[in-house]
């Protein structure tokens, strides 16, 4: 069934707009569903870690936590944007492009980080006040926070890495 997606209307329309679209509007496309995908990325390993880290008496730092799914995000991002999105930079040496698509990741966790920890006790609190802790199964106050973080250097990422990164893979 789910390989039969494809054939919906809605997907075959999508698909056919997204085919359509002029180079630049495609890529940023792709970008979003590559980002999509980093996102599951990042919230799964957030989630992951705070399900099986998060003990009685053990203390998971989310700080420390928000950072390595963000690092787990950047290497399937640099993965994904090589393959699909630039495939043309596959050309250039890949040491170069891995440097310098780890500096604008690391310049995003040093916009991301301060973002995290400001929003964090602001959803915490949100959600406590709303009644929501005991009723969702993750914790909500962390996601809204890092969902904020994220939201926020997805852009720097998709405008630096197109015109810095990737600028010769166009």
């Amino acid at each position: 069934m789910l390989l039969d997606l494809h054939r919906t209307p809605f997907v075959a329309r999508l698909y056919a707009y997204a085919h359509n679209l002029p180079p630049e509007p495609k890529r940023f496309v792709k970008f979003l569903f590559v980002g999509t995908f980093g996102f599951v990325v990042d919230f799964g390993t957030f989630n992951f870690v705070h399900l099986f880290y998060d003990v009685p008496g053990v203390v998971t730092d989310e700080v420390i936590t928000q950072a390595l799914s963000f690092c787990a995000a950047v290497t399937s991002n640099f993965l994904w944007n090589i393959f699909w999105i630039y495939p043309k930079a596959r050309s250039s040496p890949v040491v170069k492009k891995i440097t310098m698509f780890v500096i604008v990741s690391v310049l995003s966790l040093f916009i991301r980080t301060p973002i995290f920890a400001l929003a964090l006790p602001v959803t915490t609190r949100a959600v406590a006040a709303l009644g929501l802790v005991q009723r969702a199964p993750i914790n909500l106050g962390n996601n809204l926070a890092l969902a904020a973080a994220v939201v926020v250097v997805m852009l720097w990422n998709f405008f630096v890495n197109r015109y810095w990164t990737y600028r010769d893979a166009v």
